[in-house]
């Protein structure tokens, strides 16, 4: 039997709306393993993050994270995608000018723009009026989650971090103002020195060029000997494009964009309805 490469993304995709995985998805991960095939995570998250959720499960597995920018294979990383020093320095620059919030993904653990918090609250103050109910739920999300995630934070010291001895390999930009992050986009969607996608409303991610969840996923698949025509995605939003992309099988949530709905081959449930284990038992186990 030729075994089979599922790559699988969490937020919106594996995560139920309280961010955790539930047992029907746990199970049918578990079992796709018994049958003696590969499953993945491949996230935007940093492997701590991406470790504790997985810790209570008892799944184990290779973890994609930065958008594919590192991957670990059995505790190991196997291959990373840093930023140039630079290039690093240059995009700051050019966040701290437009003034956003931004998260620096490093070697050394994630480092917030200093009064990041207060300038998304500032944000959403300024566009009481405009916004609609995403960006209320981006800013609750946020404040409520993203500053208290299971792994180490380290803040910054100063309004612009001292990259010159961080490897970084991704930047997190987060922002209410549609405007705002619309012009960034046209003005970082140009450089040949980074990539940049998209996890939700609300944000920017930065990486290296040769760094994507496709890529990743190709990358993982040679390392174990898996033909590609064997592997499978399952993903909500921009940032898993790359990935239905490269994979043979690609799987949208109910809830993804439409972009990856009609890329994809098939649709499966709403992440908050067990989306993952349906598709799994579905297009996967036994096939």
């Amino acid at each position: 039997m030729v075994l089979k490469l599922i790559a699988i993304d969490l937020d919106g995709t594996l995560l139920s709306e309280n961010g955790t995985i539930s047992e029907a998805n746990k199970e049918a991960i578990l079992e796709v393993q018994k049958q003696g095939d590969v499953v993945a995570i491949s996230s935007g998250r940093a492997l701590p993050d991406v470790e504790a959720i997985l810790q209570p499960t008892g799944i184990d597995c290779p973890i994609m994270t930065g958008n594919g920018a590192v991957t670990y294979y059995k505790g190991q990383e196997i291959q990373r995608f840093s930023l140039s020093n630079h290039v690093v320095e240059e995009v700051v620059a050019i966040l701290e000018k437009n003034e956003v919030h931004y998260e620096l993904y490093t070697a050394q653990g994630i480092f917030n723009r200093l009064g990041g918090k207060e300038l998304l609250r500032e944000e959403i103050g300024q566009l009481a009026e405009k916004v609609t109910g995403w960006a209320g739920e981006l800013l609750h999300h946020y404040i409520n989650h993203q500053y208290d995630l299971n792994q180490t934070l380290s803040k910054t010291a100063n309004q612009t971090p001292d990259t010159a001895h961080l490897d970084v390999y991704k930047l997190l930009v987060l922002s209410l103002d549609e405007k705002k992050l619309s012009e960034l986009r046209e003005v970082l969607s140009g450089r040949e020195d980074l990539s940049l996608t998209s996890s939700g409303r609300g944000n920017l991610e930065l990486g290296h060029p040769d760094a994507g969840k496709g890529s990743a996923l190709r990358f993982m698949a040679n390392y174990l000997g898996i033909p590609l025509e064997n592997t499978v995605a399952i993903g909500d939003n921009y940032n898993d494009l790359t990935m239905f992309e490269v994979a043979a099988t690609s799987i949208a949530m109910d809830n993804a964009e439409e972009q990856l709905k009609e890329l994809s081959t098939y649709v499966t449930k709403h992440h908050n309805e067990d989306g993952v284990a349906y598709a799994l038992r579905t297009y996967v186990l036994h096939k």
